[in-house]
């Protein structure tokens, strides 16, 4: 009876943790990145900009394997879905290692970089676990996807089908 009881508190609080939230925490909206012209822009004035349009937004690093093999099916959904923006949060380590990422993979969007990378504040803020990490937002600025990642591009595209 035990087992089964410490099974369920786990099972439960590992569903929780994994929940697909709906909307952005003060601390993410409010946080800073790098933008590609080295100024620092708040997470929040990124989503402004993309207000009104489908959002993809996609969190990735130069350094990170899983993030260059999925390349190849981002660029087919950029080819599929040219009504949606798309924006690419960085966590790499230094602003030369970003930007040659950015260069080398002829990424298509707008490009920012968090400014403390994998365990700073925004990752922290957006239950970053996992890179590639794909977040998708409505044209009324809802989260419908919230933790996708690169083995999720089949339920990233029926999102986007369901938004057009």
């Amino acid at each position: 009876m035990n087992k089964i009881v410490v099974f369920f508190i786990a099972f439960v609080t590992f569903s929780c943790s994994q929940a697909q939230k709906k909307e952005f925490s003060a601390v993410a909206l409010n946080e800073k990145l790098l933008a590609l012209n080295d100024q620092q822009v708040s997470f929040k004035d990124v989503l402004k900009k993309h207000k009104g349009k489908t959002l993809v937004i996609e969190v990735w690093a130069s350094w990170c394997g899983d993030c260059v093999k999925a390349m190849p099916k981002m660029k087919e959904l950029q080819s599929k879905y040219t009504a949606v923006d798309y924006v690419f949060i960085s966590m790499d380590k230094t602003v030369d290692k970003w930007k040659a990422g950015v260069q080398k993979h002829e990424l298509v969007g707008d490009h920012y970089m968090a400014n403390d990378q994998m365990k700073g504040v925004f990752a922290k803020a957006i239950d970053l676990d996992w890179i590639p990490r794909y977040i998708i937002i409505d044209k009324k600025g809802k989260i419908v996807q919230y933790r996708a990642i690169e083995t999720d591009f089949q339920l990233i595209e029926s999102s986007l089908n369901t938004l057009q």
